[in-house]
């Protein structure tokens, strides 16, 4: 019995200007052709330009995995079958997943075929090259994208969805950064191309609606390595706030993941909550501060750093907490005598939480041990921070011992975990 042959085709942009050889001579030799309407309409224009193909086609237009594999199950008589993919198949496709669960469910061999990618197409049309750009898709997903523009030279983005063009175009003013590179393409590959190259700040929200593409240059990108900064970068006002020395210890403690959900709780000028933010891109930070003056200096220092990761929220714990998404980290930096609240949600929202705690008087340290006794914290680490600065007085440097502070820390990773 003849196997079926099952093909994952990506077909570049839609026009057919833009499709390999490879995937052209697929298409003709194909006797099913699955995909959205767009692609299939680039498939049989294709079909009836060459002229060349000799098989029966059907078609079936369809681009949500379960429904193409339920279609495939119930229809064996295909030889191939000739899957189309837009863009290129290793690049933010459909195929992986469809891959996947083609593997699991189907015995026939399944052939995957590149595209020519809309990176490569807007870089070429640009002139500028891409092999060191970072690459973010903003389709459908919520992600830091200005703190990834302000630290790396070239990044290409993926537009898509309702208003993400205007909240792209919109953060990056906010942010500081209008004085970027853009080069953004529309309806690529198609008569209708679209392709603008300018400052960000001359062009218009409305040129960044629907399904684009950019490459934004950023010329004076932020060349620093990690995430710490020094106490008289902040903005301080006569908000309290964490000095760098305790900072960097706590932030050790909460054994960061690339990935994760931090509450910043009693965030004060919202230092601890930007070098989080600082540590990975995709780290989202939850600023947590009751205080209206700390909130003002939570944005206008988050702004300063452009770190778009850490997200305000005016309010006091645990109250503040509730409607917040599932964190996998917390730093209690204040927590206004609620400390046993703040602790036993945390640990409700996820039993796995890490937790650290700063604690300058000895009643907090006394609280600590209460929940530590009581089995709440039962894991805890508990080390002391004594730092001193030299300061000049004459002809001598003296120094100055600031307060000593406790570091809590509890839950979180198991041993041997990575």
């Amino acid at each position: 019995m003849e196997s079926r042959q099952i093909i994952l085709a990506g077909i570049g942009m839609g026009s057919g200007d833009v499709i390999t050889e490879e995937v052209r001579q697929l298409i003709e030799e194909a006797d099913c052709l699955i995909g959205a309407e767009r692609m299939l309409a680039c498939a049989i224009k294709l079909r009836n330009f060459e002229e060349k193909s000799t098989r029966e086609c059907t078609k079936y237009q369809e681009y949500r995995t379960e429904k193409i594999i339920s279609y495939l199950q119930k229809h064996k008589e295909y030889k191939q079958v000739v899957i189309l993919l837009s863009g290129d198949t290793g690049f933010y496709s459909g195929a992986k997943k469809l891959k996947e669960r083609l593997t699991e469910v189907c015995s026939d061999q399944i052939k995957i075929y590149p595209g020519i990618s809309s990176l490569s197409y807007l870089a070429s049309k640009v002139g500028v090259s891409w092999e060191d750009a970072k690459i973010l898709s903003l389709h459908g997903k919520d992600m830091n994208f200005a703190q990834t523009i302000h630290r790396h030279q070239k990044t290409f983005l993926l537009l898509g969805g309702k208003d993400t063009g205007r909240h792209f175009y919109e953060t990056l003013l906010e942010y500081g950064l209008g004085d970027v590179q853009v080069h953004v393409g529309c309806q690529m590959s198609y008569e209708e191309e679209k392709i603008l190259s300018g400052k960000l700040y001359e062009m218009k929200a409305e040129d960044f609606e629907g399904l684009c593409a950019v490459l934004v240059e950023n010329p004076s990108y932020c060349k620093a390595a990690g995430m710490h900064l020094k106490d008289e970068e902040f903005l301080r006002g006569k908000v309290p706030m964490t000095k760098s020395e305790v900072r960097s210890v706590s932030i050790a403690e909460l054994e960061l993941t690339e990935d994760a959900i931090v509450y910043d709780i009693g965030a004060g000028t919202g230092s601890v909550s930007i070098e989080i933010a600082r540590a990975g891109e995709q780290i989202r930070v939850y600023a947590i501060e009751k205080n209206p003056e700390g909130v003002k200096l939570i944005d206008q220092n988050r702004k300063k750093f452009r770190t778009d990761g850490v997200r305000i929220i005016e309010g006091l714990a645990p109250q503040a907490l509730e409607e917040l998404e599932t964190p996998t980290h917390a730093f209690v930096g204040g927590s206004s005598g609620n400390l046993r609240e703040i602790v036993q949600l945390l640990q409700k929202k996820n039993p796995d939480v890490r937790i650290v705690i700063n604690a300058i008087s000895l009643e907090t340290v006394s609280e600590v041990m209460g929940l530590v006794e009581e089995g709440i914290l039962p894991d805890a680490e508990i080390l002391q921070v004594s730092a001193a600065r030299s300061k000049v007085l004459g002809r001598y440097h003296m120094m100055m011992g600031q307060n000593p502070v406790y570091i809590i820390s509890a839950g979180g990773r198991k041993p041997g975990q990575v």
